[in-house]
């Protein structure tokens, strides 16, 4: 089937800027802390992996309950 993105281009483009600032900012994507990263115990990805989920969480509790979207 063919790919459908319901976002303007304005908010793809906002949305891979964010994340190559969160890569940036975290020192790393967020599959290489929580793949390779908590396979070698590492304490700061385990911190980091720990704050990705949650603030995954938390945008989907924001979005979808209070939100309604």
């Amino acid at each position: 089937p063919a790919v459908r993105i319901d976002a303007g281009y304005p908010q793809v483009v906002l949305a891979g800027l964010l994340v190559g600032v969160g890569t940036r900012y975290g020192a790393g994507c967020t599959s290489g802390h929580g793949v390779c990263g908590l396979s070698r115990f590492s304490p700061r990805s385990a911190v980091a992996t720990a704050s990705f989920m949650g603030a995954g969480f938390v945008s989907v509790y924001l979005l979808r309950h209070l939100a309604g979207f």
